[in-house]
C-alpha cells in the first residue's frame, strides 16, 4: 500500500506568528502548494492519552472567514464522529451546536 503525505510549510515572523501557511498533499487533487490563512490540526496521542493540536492563522484571516471555518469544522467533526461511532444522537448534538454557533455569529453581525 502506498504512503500518503500531507505537508504544511509555515513562514513565521520574528515573534513566531505565521505570515504565510501553505500546504500540499499527495491526494489533494492539485499539484504543488496551496496557500491557506488558517489551519487546525488535532491528533490523538495514544502515549499521552490526550489530544494534541496545532491551531494557526495568518493576519490575512478575516473574522468572518474564521467564523465560517469554525462552523464548517464543527459540521465536519459531527460527520466524522458519526462515521467513526455510528452514534447519531451525539453527532446530532454537535450539529445542533454548530447551528447555534452560526445563529450567534449572524446575530453579532447585525
Amino acid at each position: 500500500m502506498p504512503n500518503k503525505e500531507i505537508k504544511f510549510t509555515l513562514e513565521m515572523d520574528e515573534n513566531n506568528f505565521p505570515l504565510r501557511i501553505t500546504w500540499e498533499a499527495t491526494d489533494a487533487g492539485f499539484e504543488g502548494q496551496r496557500e491557506c490563512t488558517s489551519m487546525m490540526i488535532n491528533v490523538w496521542d495514544e502515549q499521552e492519552n490526550n489530544t494534541m493540536n496545532i491551531h494557526l492563522w495568518t493576519r490575512q484571516m478575516l473574522v468572518n472567514n474564521m467564523n465560517a471555518h469554525y462552523v464548517h469544522s464543527l459540521m465536519q467533526m459531527a460527520e466524522s464522529y458519526q462515521r467513526a461511532t455510528r452514534n447519531q444522537k451525539l453527532s446530532g448534538m454537535i450539529r445542533d451546536f454548530a447551528r447555534e454557533f452560526l445563529d450567534a455569529v449572524k446575530e453579532q453581525q447585525k
